[in-house]
């Protein structure tokens, strides 16, 4: 299990720009289609933005149509933490990072084979390090 980051939300806000602190700290989502990741195509793996914790390989990145970064895995289950979430009157699962407890998106299970889940990720939630 990876190492757990604690801090204030105070201590967060210092940290992230005012538009990662709605989404990673407050929930919120980034309009589709805006984000730096949605048709990002390098190889590599993607990060959570707050603590650089590694999540997602480019490898398991595909094109949903969502306007979204969406992957059909993890890169290891300890990674993320699944929630139940019931805003807005939808029934959803919120993706967190297990390390920092950051919101980073949702599941849903509509994906393609194999694993037939979707995780839809917001941009702004990630950071992207370049495969060597």
């Amino acid at each position: 299990m990876p190492e757990k980051i604690e801090k204030s939300e105070e201590e967060w806000k210092q940290i992230l720009s005012k538009d990662e602190f709605l989404v990673l700290r407050k929930k919120g989502t980034e309009p589709a289609f805006a984000g730096k990741y949605y048709n990002f195509k390098e190889k590599g793996t993607y990060l959570c933005a707050a603590c650089k914790q590694e999540l997602f390989n480019s490898e398991d990145k595909y094109d949903s149509g969502t306007g979204w970064p969406s992957f059909t895995k993890p890169i290891s289950e300890d990674r993320i933490i699944r929630r139940d979430d019931n805003s807005y009157f939808m029934k959803r699962t919120e993706i967190l990072c297990s390390r920092c407890g950051s919101h980073l998106g949702h599941v849903f299970d509509d994906g393609p084979p194999s694993t037939g889940e979707r995780f839809c990720m917001n941009s702004i939630s990630l950071d992207f390090k370049k495969k060597d």
